[in-house]
């Protein structure tokens, strides 16, 4: 090849490294469909979220997230196009994702992951006066209480060097729980409610910030705080609870209001104030996060490392490979899965039986509702059940497997 094409390509390559991530067209879409994206809002659950009154941006805003629309509600609030995180599951979507990045231009981020890709590009955006949007749970609530946040923000935060708003979503858990499809009909707010200036970010330590960031942010609706109607209050609670306080391991089953356990066949009643009874029995917990809280310290309590002989759950998944950034290719259309204390195995017909140790496994995580990431090898596998499936298990049983072989047998953190 002679040098003149050389230098072409890369000239070439270097200048698409160098094309703006704010675009005119951003704010054309934001016009177009602001209206379409408030009426959704609205007819789906009822909120209005209030309009920020200050200053144009850029901005850093940092929000707790508790329903799948809480990027619109940020959205919503504010004049200027926002930029949000966005996982690597949403960019391996095909067109969808191609639409996606030429309308709004998410920023990727690799789940679980310090991506230092994702912290270049919110550099650049934030060079180029662009407001950027992040969650710094990472997850939405199972519980009603604010999920545990990565103090790295707080780095982030300082590195770009941008005033930091806080937005409260308050009502989201009540409103459509994560494990839940079933949207109630209940109070719900979207607003900021707080304004840290440049000035005040810079001359703050991170831990300081950190903590400011964390008060902020923290919503606890694990209570009786308003009422939440509808038919079907339980459904799908199973995607979250796999502990009995009676049975230990278990599997539930809910209808309407009502969650059962196949094992022991009690069962619970999910009430409109968010408080739990048991139907003929006592049962101990007032409301879920009791009841997920215990279910944490019960897998904490265990040395998963000698559960390895028999099975602790057994499931059925659709398994695929996510081509990062680019498509899913689907490697078993209804595999067996079985979870033991320090490995994964899929058993599919025809196919060799496939083991995924936890000590070769970097990371796992819970996407969306009950989708379950695995990575591996450099590669990562998505396992998708049926409504029922609970992902929360493979990834609370993996944590405590890799906290025991760091040596860390007291660390209460479960993935989420």
């Amino acid at each position: 090849m002679k040098k003149e094409e050389v230098s072409g390509k890369k000239e070439e390559a270097s200048a698409k490294k160098e094309e703006p991530w704010v675009r005119t067209r951003h704010r054309v879409v934001r016009f177009l469909f602001w209206w379409i994206v408030w009426l959704l809002c609205w007819f789906k659950y009822g909120i209005r979220p209030e309009r920020f009154r200050g200053t144009d941006g850029p901005y850093l805003i940092l929000f707790n997230h508790e329903t799948p629309l809480d990027q619109f509600f940020v959205a919503l609030s504010f004049r200027d196009p926002v930029y949000f995180l966005a996982t690597e599951d949403i960019f391996s979507t095909g067109w969808v994702a191609k639409l996606l990045k030429w309308a709004v231009a998410p920023i990727p981020i690799k789940k679980t992951t310090t991506d230092l890709n994702a912290l270049r590009t919110m550099v650049k955006v934030s060079k180029e006066g662009g407001t950027i949007a992040i969650a710094p749970e990472g997850n939405r609530t199972y519980s009603g209480k604010t999920e545990h946040m990565l103090p790295t923000i707080s780095h982030f935060a300082k590195l770009l060097n941008m005033p930091v708003i806080l937005y409260r979503i308050e009502g989201g858990y009540g409103v459509e729980p994560r494990w839940s499809t079933a949207v109630r009909r209940g109070p719900m707010r979207a607003y900021v409610s707080e304004l840290i200036p440049a000035e005040e970010v810079k001359e703050l330590s991170k831990e300081a910030l950190f903590e400011r960031i964390e008060r902020g942010l923290y919503v606890n609706e694990a209570n009786s705080d308003a009422s939440y109607r509808s038919r079907k209050k339980a459904e799908y609670l199973e995607r979250a609870a796999y502990v009995c306080p009676f049975c230990g391991f278990s599997v539930f089953e809910s209808h309407g209001d009502e969650t059962e356990c196949l094992s022991c066949h009690r069962k619970i009643r999910y009430r409109e104030d968010k408080r739990l009874e048991g139907v003929g029995f006592d049962f101990p917990f007032e409301y879920f996060n009791d009841w997920y809280e215990y279910q944490k310290d019960f897998v904490n309590r265990l040395d998963v490392t000698r559960l390895t002989d028999d099975a602790l759950f057994t499931d059925r998944a659709r398994v695929s490979e996510v081509i990062v950034y680019e498509r899913k290719e689907r490697l078993f259309d209804n595999a067996e899965i079985r979870l033991y204390g320090d490995r994964m195995e899929v058993l599919s017909e025809g196919a060799e039986p496939w083991v995924l140790p936890f000590r070769e496994v970097s990371s796992a995580a819970v996407l969306g509702r009950n989708k379950l990431n695995v990575y591996h090898d450099g590669k990562v596998f998505q396992f998708k059940g049926d409504r029922r499936f609970n992902a929360i298990k493979y990834v609370n049983l993996f944590f405590r497997y890799k906290n025991i072989q760091k040596g860390d047998e007291n660390g209460e953190f479960l993935g989420l």
